[in-house]
């Protein structure tokens, strides 16, 4: 069930233009049911969702430890109990932190995706690989839509349509890597930890 009005996510975004954060907080809006329409939304804008590059098989492991800094192997879904002693774990997220996704039927292995930007209590833009099958997307927003706002379950946008999902996606918390990333710096690495990735073969 979609968090109640007064749960809609805050949307500060000092780093994007004001029509870029008006348009993203009214899909949102829809997509948690909180604009009359309990389904999907309307696009967000020309900067949500855009991939970096051109395709690549690449999974989602190689790319947020390139990225993040956080030095784990393993399916996506392991990373959280790996972490357990090595990494601070939290269930509120912050920039260079990685999102870990619990293995599902629709997502066997899991997911990770390492936030970008906070724009909010309830809202993250987030840079992942094979979210869209061999694409690597950067500004892509996700929406904690659990009712303890405590970021167990997601939805995330996906680029193909334009829209934010309406799937829920499970998901354990956020992974902190040792030093935090200065503000601003994590898109302007992403094309690095792309080579990185792919040199490392795109595997975990």
């Amino acid at each position: 069930m979609p968090p109640s009005p007064s749960a809609a996510p805050t949307i500060e975004a000092p780093g994007r233009s004001v029509r870029y954060a008006a348009r993203l907080a009214a899909t949102l809006a829809t997509a948690l049911g909180l604009a009359g329409c309990a389904g999907g939304s309307g696009p967000a804008g020309p900067m949500a969702g855009a991939y970096l590059g051109g395709p690549v098989r690449l999974a989602c492991v190689p790319f947020a430890r390139a990225l993040s800094g956080v030095r784990l192997r393993g399916d996506a879904a392991t990373w959280w109990d790996a972490a357990d002693g090595r990494y601070a774990r939290s269930h509120a997220p912050a920039a260079g932190s990685v999102l870990v996704f619990r293995a599902t039927s629709r997502l066997p292995e899991g997911h990770l995706a390492v936030v970008t930007e906070v724009l909010g209590p309830r809202t993250v833009l987030v840079a992942d690989a094979n979210w869209v099958p061999h694409r690597v997307t950067q500004d892509q927003p996700v929406i904690d839509v659990s009712p303890a706002n405590d970021w167990s379950l997601v939805r995330v946008y996906w680029p193909p349509a334009g829209e934010m999902g309406i799937t829920d996606y499970p998901t354990l918390g956020f992974i902190r890597p040792d030093r935090p990333p200065a503000p601003g710096t994590l898109d302007a690495r992403a094309p690095a930890a792309l080579r990185i990735a792919l040199d490392g073969g795109g595997t975990p």
